[in-house]
């Protein structure tokens, strides 16, 4: 009998092997997450600057105010869940990289997924005496091999999972402009170096680490592709998860998606000095003809951000994209967005895509 096979991450098991990438700056919270867990699949709070959306607390302490709205959206992400796998992503770009890592732990959560820098120095000691699994997400085997030699020389240990994000990803990405559009750094190009990259540390452990393939996967068939072909333990996906129900964005946020044509797609230049993909729209329009949008940093939120020569904040530009307020901010995402054509329940979702590999699985047998 065909059937889809489960992804594995040591002890954890999630019998869809789809993770929903993590979403910021509240695009992916307690609600999406959780519905996401409880179908099987894993589901991933995103904590870039979670503490913006609740705002209660957040000018005057915005690390505090992190902190806390992290914890309560993981406990009532994992009631939600009903012992479904929920993960949190922490960017390491973010000044509070290693207290998010702790409070993730701390709070219970099943995995960290660090990406958006080279995830070194982490919380090593306290993530071992937890259940918490530690996943890093690269763009190229060069990426995973200076990770992995890092760990085995400094921890004597390897991270629990690799996520490999190609070019067609939404928000920040891990490539230089001209490379995006590169057939050479395609997502099936990438990812094989990295399977290969891993094998002689999981052999050394004597340790299963699963590689997953994101960015630009949308269909059912994609994720049969990628698994069967491409040789990954499952995939990641983002931009879909957008247009449900669950989704924790405001509901002008999904119709910017369910709008968005191919040639509103496009690559930006973020403050943070990365390239960025997102829906154009007029705030983005207004920027590219150099027009400022005034901001006060009440601190530095993200490592590499020139706040004093910035254009605009982005995290303020995402928490407005998020509440619908598109006068003042942008939405992420993928370069499929434009399929988007309808909303509907994270179980509609996740019921389509496992029937789209079920018949895929079918033809290629």
């Amino acid at each position: 009998m065909i059937s889809i096979p489960p992804l594995k991450i040591q002890e954890l098991e999630a019998k869809i092997p789809i993770i929903q990438g993590g979403m910021g700056v509240g695009i992916s919270l307690s609600g999406l997450a959780g519905a996401v867990a409880k179908t099987g699949a894993i589901g991933v709070i995103s904590a870039a600057e979670i503490g913006m959306i609740y705002e209660k607390g957040f000018m005057k302490d915005p690390q505090t105010a992190d902190s806390k709205a992290l914890k309560d959206e993981i406990l009532k992400a994992k009631d939600i869940a009903n012992g479904g796998i929920v993960g949190v992503n922490i960017m390491i770009a973010m000044s509070e990289f290693f207290e998010l890592c702790k409070v993730s732990i701390d709070s219970g959560a099943d995995i960290i997924f660090a990406g958006a820098g080279l995830p070194l120095e982490v919380p090593h000691e306290k993530l071992r005496k937890s259940k918490t699994k530690f996943g890093v997400i690269v763009s190229s085997s060069r990426a995973a091999t200076l990770i992995f030699r890092y760990w085995d020389r400094h921890y004597k240990d390897i991270p629990d999972i690799v996520v490999v994000e190609g070019p067609k990803a939404g928000g920040h990405l891990g490539f230089k402009l001209e490379q995006i559009d590169d057939p050479n750094f395609a997502l099936e190009k990438i990812t094989p170096p990295v399977i290969e990259a891993v094998k002689p540390f999981e052999k050394k452990y004597a340790k299963d680490v699963p590689v997953v393939a994101a960015g630009g996967i949308y269909t059912g068939e994609d994720v049969y592709y990628f698994i069967n072909e491409i040789g990954v333990d499952g995939v990641q996906m983002a931009t879909r998860f957008v247009a449900t129900h669950e989704c924790d964005a405001d509901t002008r946020f999904k119709e910017a998606y369910m709008k968005a044509r191919k040639e509103d797609v496009v690559i930006i230049k973020s403050p943070v000095g990365l390239p960025g993909r997102a829906i154009r729209n007029k705030f983005l329009e207004d920027v590219e003809e150099g027009k400022k949008q005034p901001f006060k940093c009440l601190w530095q939120c993200l490592k590499g951000c020139d706040y004093k020569h910035a254009p605009y904040c982005i995290t303020q530009a995402l928490v407005n994209a998020q509440k619908g307020r598109f006068a003042g901010g942008f939405a992420f995402a993928g370069a499929n967005v434009y399929r988007v054509d309808k909303i509907v329940s994270v179980q509609e979702l996740i019921d389509e895509l496992v029937e789209g590999y079920l018949e895929a699985a079918k033809i290629n047998a």
